[in-house]
């Protein structure tokens, strides 16, 4: 059976103590999808959201994002993140139920004692909320979806790779 290190011997959170592990690169990739309607992706494409520049915007929340990961999930250490690089894929073709998308990914990278998938989520997750609060005013419909961690390398377990 798997223990879970978050808890102490008395079922108490607790942070984990990395102190002793090696300092390796990790670097985690993260996804999430936003739907929304074919005219609200046609109004970020031409640059018609008075809020300004929707990708733009969303990529520097998510750089601050992953920054601020600590600050938003208690148990994770602070991280001297080394890179973080975010993108943004459109599908216009509207799905089953009309709506379009836009693919969110963000590669966070460190050299550290402790891995950063959850900066990695972090970034994907507040990029999609930005995408939402920029554009709600044209499409409260919107969702966000699918988010899920990609990949991760380094440290003592390995490789992960969603297959």
């Amino acid at each position: 059976m798997t223990e879970f290190t978050h808890f102490n011997e008395s079922g108490r959170a607790r942070m984990v103590d990395v102190g002793g592990k090696a300092s390796t690169e990790r670097i985690a990739k993260a996804q999430a999808t936003v739907r929304l309607q074919p005219e609200t992706l046609e109004n970020i494409q031409r640059g018609k959201i008075a809020k300004g520049d929707v990708l733009a915007v969303a990529q520097v929340a998510a750089v601050m994002g992953a920054k601020r990961t600590p600050d938003l999930i208690p148990m994770c250490h602070p991280i001297g993140l080394t890179s973080v690089d975010v993108s943004f894929r459109e599908d216009s073709h509207p799905d089953g139920q009309g709506r379009c998308s836009i693919l969110i990914t963000a590669t966070v990278k460190t050299t550290g004692q402790t891995g950063v998938e959850m900066e990695a989520m972090t970034a994907v997750s507040v990029a999609a909320l930005t995408i939402y609060d920029m554009c709600k005013s044209l499409d409260r419909g919107m969702s966000v979806s699918d988010m899920y961690l990609v990949s991760k390398s380094g440290g003592k377990s390995g490789t992960y790779s969603k297959a």
